[in-house]
């Protein structure tokens, strides 16, 4: 699995992120499902195509709603960051296989699947039913079953949308409407996240925005970012002192160059070895030969 496909599935595979986007999206706000409530379940199924060989299919998130022991839904999550023509035939195979685990079961748990669409620059175009997949011949039509998928365009919510989530993908949801409508937006949201590390490698890996990676991987920054408006301050802090640093080194690489000062005193100046400095020195002979 791809670092995208797990990026796509850590912060909504939370049961207070699951449950927020469900109760939103689904019941309008209203508070019906409760991460309590909600179990991971299997995401992998199989199926044989025309080959009759066996395929493995995969799930990006699906669990299972429960009220005491009683099952009363089996909820999937699908991240799409591009739109997908034959989508309304993934979804099918996603439920069929669900459907189908449940054939000697005395009642039937109703399967239920929501695609987050997280694209910006184009809206959702293609049939959200499978019927306008097909070119049905004369006479059939009333005998084709058809089938229908749900997709929510995130960048697209309307504010009062975005406004009743209550977990960390309200942020997200409201990230991504603003990327919409201005490419060049920054977001400066103080609300203080609860998953911070997945909500920043959902946006680096969804927008392409990867400058919030520098904080991840910082291990003395683990805890200490909480809130958007922080993760921005850290990194325009970071870019400011390495541009300062960058500068610094090729002012002590042009003096020594041109004799001015020597290799030792241009290390000391960055506290550095004397080895060290001769790869800055190295670098940039080459550079110039390229040019």
């Amino acid at each position: 699995m791809g670092e995208k496909d797990i990026s796509e599935k850590l912060l909504a595979d939370y049961e207070d992120v699951f449950a927020d986007i469900v109760n939103v999206l689904l019941f309008h706000g209203e508070r019906r499902v409760h991460p309590d409530s909600l179990r991971s379940t299997k995401t992998v199924s199989h199926y044989k195509a025309d080959d009759s060989r066996l395929h493995e299919q995969e799930r990006d998130i699906l669990k299972a709603w429960t009220d005491g022991r009683i099952q009363i839904a089996l909820l999937g999550l699908e991240h799409q960051t591009e739109p997908e023509k034959q989508m309304a035939v993934r979804v099918i195979g996603y439920e069929g296989a669900n459907y189908r685990s449940q054939y000697k079961a005395k009642q039937i748990t109703p399967v239920i699947t929501l695609v987050l669409y997280f694209g910006t620059e184009k809206r959702w175009q293609y049939p959200q039913n499978l019927k306008a997949l097909m070119d049905i011949p004369d006479g059939l039509e009333s005998y084709v079953n058809d089938y229908h998928i749900h997709v929510f365009e995130i960048a697209w919510l309307t504010d009062e949308q975005i406004n009743m989530f209550q977990s960390d993908f309200r942020v997200v949801a409201r990230y991504f409407s603003e990327k919409r409508k201005n490419k060049n937006y920054v977001p400066h949201d103080k609300t203080i996240l609860r998953h911070i590390d997945a909500v920043l490698k959902l946006l680096a890996v969804m927008s392409g925005d990867h400058r919030y990676e520098t904080i991840l991987a910082d291990p003395e920054q683990k805890g200490k970012v909480k809130t958007m408006d922080e993760a921005l301050t850290k990194v325009i802090n970071e870019g400011h002192a390495r541009g300062l640093a960058e500068g610094q080194i090729k002012i002590l690489v042009s003096l020594c160059r041109s004799g001015n000062i020597s290799v030792e005193i241009a290390a000391d100046q960055l506290k550095i070895s004397t080895d060290e400095f001769r790869k800055y020195l190295d670098n940039d002979t080459a550079d110039s030969q390229k040019a």
